[in-house]
């Protein structure tokens, strides 16, 4: 039986390694199959891209090269550890995907949605999630949250014009995608929690 593909989406300090440890943990406690992983990265070949992207001394990197590295790294860690985990009838819950492409590539970057989409074909089609949860928090609340920009991550140092459009590009995708539910971020993480937990129930994930 083919297993269940969650994946987490949101602007930068939205929360999404906190959200998905507490489902962790939760998930832990009631003896369920799953395995936790991350975009880009996830296999010992996608994190070396990853650092290729993050590291903030490739200022020069160009747009579309941006845009081609997330989806290389995307496709090996598909093939080498959503497919097969999948397979098993694992439910696979993902830390970033192709919609945060098509946020800060294609709409941030202006690079479009129809090229970031027609480069990530597989992870539209052949392996469009179950469900993602859009983390909603404006990034300038976000970064208020985090004390600001990572300085050894080259996407956070950006600046927060940028990433007020990231967030623009994640509203329009709401409206996009039947898939994609927006959670309210107000309150404790524990209530946010319950949230995403009440949604993943509702929508026959868990």
């Amino acid at each position: 039986m083919k297993g269940k593909f969650i994946t987490f989406e949101g602007c930068e300090g939205s929360g999404k390694s906190t959200q998905i440890r507490l489902l962790s943990e939760r998930l832990k406690r009631e003896g369920r199959d799953f395995i936790v992983t991350r975009e880009p990265g996830g296999s010992a070949v996608a994190e070396k891209i990853r650092q290729i992207i993050l590291d903030p001394a490739n200022k020069e990197m160009c747009d579309e090269c941006e845009a081609l590295l997330y989806a290389a790294a995307r496709m090996q860690h598909l093939k080498e550890i959503v497919a097969p985990a999948l397979e098993r009838g694992t439910l696979v819950i993902c830390d970033r995907y192709v919609h945060s492409s098509l946020a800060y590539q294609g709409y941030a970057r202006g690079l479009g949605f129809d090229y970031v989409a027609g480069i990530n074909a597989p992870a539209l089609g052949e392996f469009a999630p179950d469900l993602t949860l859009f983390l909603d928090i404006t990034p300038s609340a976000a970064f208020e949250r985090k004390h600001g920009a990572d300085k050894d991550d080259r996407i956070e140092q950006l600046g927060l014009e940028f990433h007020a459009k990231v967030y623009e590009g994640y509203a329009l995708q709401l409206k996009k995608f039947g898939y994609m539910r927006a959670v309210e971020c107000g309150g404790t993480k524990y209530e946010t929690a319950d949230r995403i937990y009440s949604i993943l129930k509702a929508e026959g994930i868990i």
